[in-house]
């Protein structure tokens, strides 16, 4: 791909300080698709020395400007769309229509849900006589996951283009080629030089320079608990701001008032969609104890229905995880969940039967499971969903709350009863009854699932710090 041996460093393709290269694989043959340059500490040095010496001028562009940036790289993003799309399926597995409409479909909404936001965003306004200002924080470093990479990519770039930031970003080494074409559509919008830069690299290096410099700002981070873990502490001795979105376990309680059969499955859809790789998917179905022979029944017949296949294929439901590194932990948690005795009614250990190469997993469901049991506490991603019994409500949100993360939680029935529920749940974010993804929304987590919000009005305010100037109208 072109620019794969490059950087994009002042507005420009550099060769790294070494090229060292990393084959990129595609998840559905297991086959190399590629290969990238990964940056050594120097090359993410010299970024962000290009990101600190654009943030003098560009911190100080007009609001119309930068709406105009932001207008046009979504001009572009749109029209790429389908491009994007074909490289995520290609190195990440999603499958192609999928890919298409929703992997790279969210990259450009995210810029059209900024562009709303920034419209009535006051950056300054006067309380008594004091002018409350927000202004840019600074040069951010961006480190994106592989799992749903151009929204993750877009969700900080575009609040961070419209507050007035100079960024650094390195992507996933899994899915890295769809950030190189982000970077092209950057080059294409006229951002000007040194605002954003690309390097590619792993976490214990590039990444890690990152999080450390002592000329970042802030780091902006999404991935695993334990990846995030690491870049706080990297971030911690310079005292600049980290803004983390990390794992989950998400609880879906199904409401005695819920149609039991449209919310089995419908909650099955939704844990297994992208594979099962997303942090806010619903691991954890929660069911009435009485009901539970009739809701594993449900969901297996669910799980059967779905068709796990090459990313191409029109027909695939499913396509394989992302590497063999995800693929032998699935496998090492589903064994885990025999072993530790819960019931095991759809799918299982190994590929699908048709299958005998690629990183793909049998859609799993474990019925009767203990909230203390290994799959229900850690987290999978993975098409593998854990059904739990409860007795009471406020049984129900015991469990849901009896996790060391918080992202997400979902409710199923009467809508009185899930809204009263929604605000005993110690999670970012609740969606109630299949209830549509909002890109609004505030997106974020609480305690182990990290800290800050992203999305439209949220995501601009992370990216600002917030000025005083008092006696501004004595």
């Amino acid at each position: 791909m072109k620019n794969a041996h490059k950087f994009y460093i002042g507005g420009e393709w550099v060769d790294p300080e070494r090229l060292r290269e990393l084959h990129v694989i595609d998840p559905s043959t297991e086959q190399s698709i590629g290969t990238i340059a990964i940056g050594s500490m120097a090359d993410a040095e010299r970024a962000i020395e290009a990101a600190r010496a654009a943030f003098p001028i560009f911190s100080q562009s007009t609001k119309a400007e930068r709406r105009a940036l932001l207008e046009r790289v979504l001009m572009i993003l749109k029209r790429r769309q389908h491009e994007i799309g074909d490289i995520i399926s290609r190195e990440m597995g999603a499958p192609l229509a999928m890919a298409r409409a929703d992997q790279a479909g969210l990259g450009a909404a995210h810029f059209e849900e900024t562009i709303r936001a920034f419209d009535e965003f006051d950056f300054e306004y006067l309380q008594g006589s004091t002018r409350i200002v927000h202004e840019p924080v600074g040069v951010v470093s961006m480190i994106t996951p592989w799992n749903w990479p151009i929204n993750q990519i877009a969700c900080k770039v575009a609040p961070a283009l419209a507050t007035g930031c100079t960024m650094v970003l390195k992507p996933s080494e899994i899915a890295p080629f769809n950030a190189l074409v982000f970077a092209e559509v950057m080059h294409e919008a006229g951002v000007p030089k040194g605002v954003f830069n690309l390097v590619q690299g792993d976490g214990p290096t590039a990444g890690a320079a990152l999080a450390g410099h002592s000329d970042v700002d802030m780091v902006s981070f999404t991935g695993s608990t334990r990846a995030g873990i690491a870049v706080a502490q990297a971030a911690a001795p310079t005292v600049k701001r980290a803004h983390q979105e990390l794992g989950g376990k998400s609880p879906n309680i199904l409401l005695r008032s819920a149609d039991l059969g449209s919310a089995v499955a419908a909650g099955l859809r939704r844990c297994f969609a992208n594979s099962g790789q997303s942090c806010n998917a619903p691991t954890r179905m929660l069911v009435p104890a009485e009901r539970m022979d009739e809701a594993s029944a449900i969901a297996a017949r669910a799980a059967a229905s779905l068709t796990v296949g090459p990313p191409h294929d029109p027909g695939t439901d499913l396509g394989p995880v992302a590497s063999a590194a995800q693929f032998a932990k699935i496998q090492a948690l589903i064994e885990k969940g025999i072993a530790e005795g819960a019931e095991l009614v759809a799918g299982g250990p190994g590929r699908p039967s048709n299958l005998n190469a690629g990183y793909y997993v049998r859609p799993t469901v474990f019925a009767c499971v203990k909230n203390s049991m290994t799959i229900a506490r850690e987290e999978i991603f993975g098409p593998v969903l854990s059904i739990i019994g409860y007795d009471t409500e406020d049984d129900a949100v015991a469990i849901a709350n009896d996790t060391p993360y918080g992202l997400a939680a979902y409710i199923q029935g009467d809508p009185q009863e899930a809204r009263t529920l929604a605000r005993r749940l110690r999670t970012g974010i609740v969606r109630l009854n299949q209830s549509a993804w909002d890109s609004a929304a505030p997106f974020g987590g609480y305690k182990q699932s990290g800290n800050g919000r992203e999305y439209g009005k949220f995501g601009l305010q992370e990216f600002t710090e917030i000025k005083g100037i008092v006696g501004h109208a004595d």
